[in-house]
């Protein structure tokens, strides 16, 4: 069977953004229970931010939503890791910036105010991961800094498994909870489907999986009103050859990277100036000199 592994991406964005009828109220709920707030829906006033079409085509997060005119909350969901997502959070920032700051502004004199932005990654996949981590931008710093002059910090919320179900924020939003117990719903029927099943096979276990939560009033207004789209959505929302070709592109690029690792320390033990190293294997001084202290 064929992993699909951000299919969850787009229900969880639709049902905590993009839905007409709930996503902005379902947004508000995953909000105060993130931040232990108590806003009401029909008093705060809550817009969906999206890139400009102009600047980026069909370039845009999860979910982002404005607050009160004074704060973004920036959220994806994964079901693997990216490292990278602090520098996809500052892009998303960024280009939301370009469609809200007037461009004569950034030439003022005087100090234009911005909304502040937060920025979350709510994890649902297999792989074991502490329950609340942190992902850095830092962290992908040639030259690493001891308070790195720019920052940008991503909270990860671990709500996979049973256990997540467990989790204070989850408990506290219904439509987070109940999302989780359709997600685990959904897992059990395609851990009974055989290795080589056919895409009738995915569609009945995702029916199944569908009307066992309508049943069972799991998510059961939004699924009884759009089951098509959920349905269209997972099965259509992901390319597995793109996928793919960047997990044997990732273990590549892994490969080479340990050989040059391996090569540079072989070399430097056997009597080589770092100088010559760096000529040779490509490497910046500063990067060798880095993977020579671990060595030592």
């Amino acid at each position: 069977m064929e992993t699909n592994r951000e299919i969850k991406s787009s229900v969880f964005a639709d049902l905590f953004g993009d839905d007409e009828l709930v996503g902005k109220k379902n947004f508000l709920s995953l909000y105060n229970a993130i931040h232990g707030t108590n806003l009401k829906y029909e008093e705060t006033p809550i817009e969906r931010k999206t890139i400009p079409q102009s600047l980026v085509n069909t370039f845009n997060n999860d979910v982002s939503m404005e607050i009160n005119g004074k704060l973004i909350v920036f959220i994806e969901h994964q079901s693997t890791i990216n490292k990278n997502m602090p520098l996809r959070f500052l892009e998303y920032f960024v280009h939301i910036l370009y469609g809200i700051v007037p461009a004569r502004a950034r030439y003022r004199k005087k100090l234009y105010k911005i909304p502040t932005p937060e920025f979350y990654v709510f994890y649902n996949g297999e792989t074991k991961l502490a329950r609340e981590s942190e992902l850095r931008l830092s962290d992908a710093f040639i030259v690493q800094q001891d308070l790195p002059l720019c920052e940008l910090k991503a909270k990860v919320i671990n709500i996979g498994g049973h256990e997540g179900l467990k989790l204070p924020i989850v408990k506290s939003c219904v439509m987070l909870k109940q999302y989780c117990e359709f997600m685990e719903i959904l897992h059990m029927k395609e851990a009974l489907l055989p290795s080589e099943c056919t895409d009738e096979d995915k569609l009945n276990a995702l029916e199944a999986a569908i009307r066992e939560c309508i049943k069972k009033k799991i998510l059961s207004d939004y699924l009884t009103r759009k089951a098509t789209e959920v349905i269209n959505m997972f099965l259509d929302g992901y390319d597995y050859k793109l996928d793919l070709e960047v997990q044997r592109e990732e273990a590549r690029e892994e490969g080479l990277k340990q050989a040059t690792i391996q090569n540079a320390r072989s070399l430097y033990a056997n009597g080589v100036s770092k100088d010559i190293i760096s000529k040779s294997l490509n490497l910046p001084i500063t990067e060798l000199e880095e993977i020579l202290k671990e060595v030592s």
